[in-house]
């Protein structure tokens, strides 16, 4: 009984190898892919990214409301060296005294959402580390009767060498995409405004989809 119980403990093991090798060879392979500018395996690598984080859990140190802005994320377009993303951003209200009252506007939402989702995307992709990224934050508008629209209210280009100068830990959300050259603009109440989108500026072919 005893050589039975050694010989499956050993084939257990061996299959446990083989498979942690196979797992290695093809995050071996997508990196290489990746670093040398497939645009095919970056779109899927931050496809994945994406969408894992949309199905996971919020981390401790990171507000709800910030957390579903960066679960809304989507991939607007990729090139050999970065990625371009689009999320959304809504006011915080919150009742007082029986009235819903605006706590946090939009684009307040936004530059907290916008500092995080740098951070993750210029640091958590598997697989790929992006030279150059894109982030797009959208909010809704109404016009009087008009149907609302989604449009642009900051838009921020931040490469790496930018990201090694911010203090991702210890510096404010408004610190960190002013860093970034985050554009944005306030009108005359301190209201989020719409901003033109920054045109991708992507040197290499790149793959896009349409906002």
């Amino acid at each position: 009984m005893m050589p039975w119980a050694v010989l499956g403990i050993f084939i257990f093991f061996l299959v446990v190898s083989y498979i942690v090798l196979q797992g290695t060879r093809a995050a071996l392979a997508w990196r290489k892919a990746a670093a040398a500018g497939d645009v095919k395996v970056i779109r899927d690598i931050a496809e994945d990214a994406l969408n894992s984080w949309r199905s996971g859990r919020r981390p401790k140190a990171v507000a709800p409301d910030v957390w579903r802005g960066i679960q809304s994320a989507q991939l607007i377009a990729v090139a050999a060296d970065g990625v371009r993303v689009s999320c959304q951003a809504q006011s915080e209200y919150r009742m007082l005294e029986g009235r819903w009252l605006e706590v946090r506007n939009a684009l307040q939402e936004g530059i907290s959402i916008a500092a995080k989702a740098a951070e993750m995307l210029l640091y958590e992709l598997p697989n790929f580390r992006p030279q150059l990224i894109q982030l797009d934050v959208y909010t809704s508008f109404r016009q009087g009767e008009d149907l609302s629209s989604n449009l642009c209210i900051l838009s921020l280009q931040a490469t790496r060498d930018q990201a090694r100068t911010v203090d991702w830990d210890e510096w404010t959300a408004e610190e960190i995409v002013d860093a970034l050259d985050a554009r944005y603009r306030l009108g005359e109440r301190g209201q989020p405004l719409p901003i033109d989108v920054e045109p991708w500026p992507a040197d290499e072919p790149q793959e896009a989809t349409a906002q």
